[in-house]
């Protein structure tokens, strides 16, 4: 039971969410991952595309990313798509939505929010439930964040795994105790797949600096630095990480 302090704050953060999602509502932003209630918070976000179809992007949360259990979303209680576990059952509730709201022509995004901050390492369990939302549910891409630099890539049957993109604007600037990982350096994420198939064709990350709260395009040294390192973490899942023209940074199978 919560105590009367801590029922406040609940209420101010259900309160704030709500406000935060009729924010983004009335700016013509489509969210996913939260809402009023359960049903909301699982529900995807539709964009469409110009062959007809959609991209539905699906968004979840673990408690392995420090989301706490109290913020789910319930009948009646707004609040987040927060994932029990990554178990079977959990994959095979997803698998029913995704199929559900799946239409011929659609693209289907896993956003899952999940994994520790800081750190390279990759829980196999994560591994296995992203592999298992590709196979078994029918996802192309997997989004994965929480992280706040970026970590491996996998191109797992020509679909993209990104187990932790980094941040791509935050307020982290001056923080001390983590320079080792690079926090100020931001990827912007440019796959691309066949509309058909869903099936990965390119993809090209471009490298930023975070700096003063604005974007700028990251220097040579940067990008050799995030090169390699992608190319290190990602060689796990014989993926690689290259410079490619103008700049950018090219992933492709080993």
């Amino acid at each position: 039971m919560l105590r009367a302090g801590e029922q406040s704050r609940a209420r101010f953060r259900r309160k704030g969410l709500i406000e935060t999602l009729d924010s983004l509502a009335a700016a013509g932003i489509r969210s996913a991952g939260a809402g009023r209630d359960a049903q909301a918070a699982a529900a995807p976000a539709a964009i469409p595309l110009g062959h007809g179809g959609r991209i539905l992007v699906f968004a979840f949360a673990t408690t392995s990313s420090g989301v706490p259990r109290e913020w789910a979303a319930g009948a009646g209680r707004p609040g987040v798509n927060l994932l029990r576990d990554l178990s079977e059952r959990t994959l095979g509730a997803i698998a029913t939505r995704a199929r559900r709201a799946r239409r011929p022509g659609d693209i289907l995004v896993a956003s899952i929010h999940w994994g520790g901050n800081w750190g390279y390492g990759i829980a196999d369990r994560e591994v296995r439930f992203a592999h298992a939302l590709i196979d078994a549910a029918g996802f192309d891409v997997v989004h994965g964040h929480s992280s706040h630099h970026p970590k491996a890539i996998e191109i797992y049957r020509e679909r993209p795994i990104l187990y932790g993109c980094g941040d791509f604007l935050n307020d982290y600037e001056g923080i001390s105790g983590y320079q080792a990982f690079r926090g100020e350096l931001a990827l912007l994420y440019a796959p691309r797949l066949a509309a058909a198939t869903g099936r990965l064709v390119d993809f090209v990350l471009s490298p930023f600096r975070i700096r003063r709260l604005r974007l700028e395009r990251a220097g040579a040294e940067d990008r050799a630095w995030l090169c390699a390192l992608l190319d290190r973490e990602s060689a796990r899942f014989a993926t690689r990480v290259l410079p490619a023209e103008e700049g950018a940074l090219r992933v492709r199978p080993r």
